[in-house]
C-alpha cells in the first residue's frame, strides 16, 4: 500500500515527464527536454513500477513524445548540416 505522499510524488513526477515531452517537441531546443523526459520516464518506472499509478496515461504519452521531439530535433540537425554543406559546398 502507498503512503499519500507517495502517490503525489507519483503523480507530480508523471506529470513532469508529460510536460517535459510537450516541450520536447520543439525543435534543436527540445533535445534537452526529451532526455529529461526519458530520465523521468526510467525514475518512476524503476521506483515505483509495481504500484498503481493514475497518470500512467501521462508517463507513457510524455515517454512517446519525448522520443518523437528526439527524432525531430535530429532530423531538423540533419536539415541545417545538409543545407549548410550544399551552401558552403562541400
Amino acid at each position: 500500500m502507498q503512503a499519500p505522499a507517495d502517490r503525489i510524488r507519483l503523480i507530480e513526477r508523471s506529470l513532469r515527464c508529460f510536460v517535459f515531452g510537450l516541450l520536447s517537441l520543439i525543435p534543436l531546443l527540445g533535445l534537452p527536454f526529451a532526455i529529461l523526459a526519458v530520465s523521468w520516464h526510467l525514475k518512476v518506472w524503476s521506483e515505483f513500477q509495481r504500484e498503481w499509478n493514475p497518470a500512467r496515461l501521462y508517463l507513457g504519452c510524455g515517454y512517446g513524445l519525448a522520443w518523437l521531439g528526439g527524432l525531430i530535433s535530429l532530423g531538423a540537425l540533419a536539415v541545417f548540416v545538409v543545407v549548410l554543406m550544399k551552401y558552403y559546398q562541400f
